[in-house]
């Protein structure tokens, strides 16, 4: 984001701010940011300020940094978003507070894994957008509309429970599926030669940061059961086709799960 708003002129400069003392200085290395800055002085310097932190970090931080805000406005694009708006209902600055969800990302992290054109055509989802002020929500729309992104509104519980389909279940897959081949194949030399772009898409995401994902799947814990529970079943029905050598069934499946097609170019 920081790359893009740069490269769009949208920021005129950016501070960057970080626990990780080494992502301060390769942010700096590669011009992600303009300087380093203590919590403060980035807030007293800045217009906006973007929380891209794990969701459990940023469950302790957006207070403490609303508390500090005056007129800025403060943004977070985690993934999921009813706790975060419900630990904030009462405090006396929630309307600084936009609550975004870019639905955009890659398996790495760290400052060394900024690309540009990263927003282009993807959608963002805005939650709960009567709670904030609505010139902070301008600003925020203006963003992400320069970006090239177009924008979703949704209420907190609507959006966790959608990520939850459309994001979520699709790590615990990949992380799964690739626990499965590294039990049962114990040769590295075959899965590297033989993984083809089929397994090698579908397990991309397995290389994400554990660090980010275990806070969502505790946030998100009720939604992410629900939909375990049903992509479990459907596993059970492909299972079964195999043992019983039901293949009529097994085409059945598949032509069902075609139309997506429609859905997914």
């Amino acid at each position: 984001m920081a790359l893009a708003l740069k490269e769009k002129g949208i920021a005129t400069r950016i501070i960057g701010m970080d626990a990780d003392k080494g992502h301060q200085k390769k942010a700096l290395e590669l011009g992600l940011v303009d300087e380093i800055l203590d919590l403060p002085a980035a807030i007293e310097g800045s217009s906006l300020i973007i929380v891209a932190i794990p969701v459990n970090s940023s469950d302790i931080l957006v207070p403490k940094l609303l508390d500090m805000v005056d007129k800025q406005v403060l943004m977070d694009v985690g993934s999921t978003k009813e706790n975060i708006i419900n630990k904030l209902q009462a405090h006396p600055k929630r309307g600084r507070f936009v609550t975004t969800h870019p639905m955009w990302g890659t398996e790495y992290s760290g400052p060394e894994a900024a690309v540009k054109g990263a927003f282009v055509d993807k959608a963002t989802v805005i939650c709960n957008k009567e709670e904030s002020d609505s010139d902070a929500v301008e600003l925020v729309e203006n963003l992400y509309r320069s970006l090239g992104m177009h924008i979703l509104y949704m209420d907190a519980a609507a959006h966790d429970l959608h990520a939850a389909y459309v994001s979520h279940i699709s790590h615990i897959t990949s992380f799964a599926l690739a626990n499965t081949v590294l039990e049962k194949e114990r040769e590295e030399d075959a899965i590297f030669e033989l993984a083809s772009g089929g397994f090698e898409s579908t397990v991309r995401l397995a290389k994400s940061n554990p660090q980010m994902w275990v806070p969502i799947f505790m946030q998100n814990r009720e939604n992410i059961l629900d939909v375990l529970n049903e992509h479990i079943s459907q596993l059970r029905k492909f299972k079964s086709c195999l043992e019983k050598e039901n293949y009529e069934y097994l085409k059945e499946l598949i032509e069902n799960a075609n139309k997506i097609k429609r859905i997914i170019k």
